[in-house]
């Protein structure tokens, strides 16, 4: 009888401290669960904290290395596929970016929404941009053509005080590379993608005496003498690239 109380009140105790176990347990987690908002508010003002710092980097990028650039949208082109339930749609853009100061790009891009194909396009455009040598920052220095495929475009320099003479998706090329003054051509077809790539083919074929001249081992007065000319040196002075 005696072990039997004896037991009893152990399994008694043990059953207490089991009880209270839980409670203290159920504190604790009464206490994590208030701190737990406090470690909340502290886990959210770090997420904002570093929401805040890549913010900043993006502003201090834009400001550090981000260059303005020109974008135009040259055409955008709804496509349609028939599935089994029906049509579904895309969209493809055809865009043209430039920074003004001779370099230019095109890209195309596909997606369900317009929004989304013209960022793909524009950021296609972004990554293969050319440097083309302009004649006093306004015009070309020499003549070009290109062709691709059915289109043929033909591009003169002219005078200052002409303007961009082009139509359709040439004149948003020359206004994103920043030519003021050019005389433009285009025959064989209306195709706005074969119309840029054509060009961006006499684009391509653009050089300027400075770089004839190294490429000669000459310098460039002497390019611009033919016969003797006096205005050669200030002729040669005026060159930018």
């Amino acid at each position: 009888m005696a072990d039997e109380n004896n037991q009893a009140p152990e399994g008694a105790g043990f059953e207490a401290q089991d009880a209270g176990a839980p409670q203290e347990q159920q504190g604790r987690g009464r206490g994590r669960g208030r701190g737990g908002p406090g470690g909340g508010d502290r886990g959210r003002g770090g997420r904002d904290g570093n929401r805040g710092r890549r913010d900043d980097r993006r502003g201090q990028n834009a400001e550090d290395g981000g260059e303005e650039l020109i974008e135009k949208l040259v055409h955008i082109n709804r496509v349609s596929k028939t599935v089994k339930g029906g049509k579904r749609f895309g969209f493809a853009a055809l865009v043209v970016v430039g920074d003004g100061k001779g370099r230019v790009g095109f890209g195309h891009g596909k997606a369900r929404e317009v929004p989304e194909a013209i960022s793909k396009a524009t950021a296609s455009a972004k990554k293969k941009m050319l440097r083309v040598p302009l004649k006093e920052g306004r015009t070309l220095h020499h003549d070009g053509a290109g062709h691709f495929g059915a289109g043929r475009v033909y591009v003169r320099s002219a005078p200052q005080g002409t303007g961009i003479i082009a139509g359709g998706p040439m004149r948003a090329v020359f206004e994103s590379l920043g030519v003021a003054d050019v005389v433009t051509k285009s025959v064989g077809t209306s195709n706005p993608y074969n119309m840029i790539r054509a060009t961006f083919e006499a684009l391509g074929e653009q050089t300027s005496p400075k770089s004839v001249a190294q490429r000669r081992g000459k310098k460039i007065a002497d390019l611009l003498g033919r016969g003797g000319s006096q205005t050669a040196e200030a002729d040669a002075a005026a060159i930018a690239e």
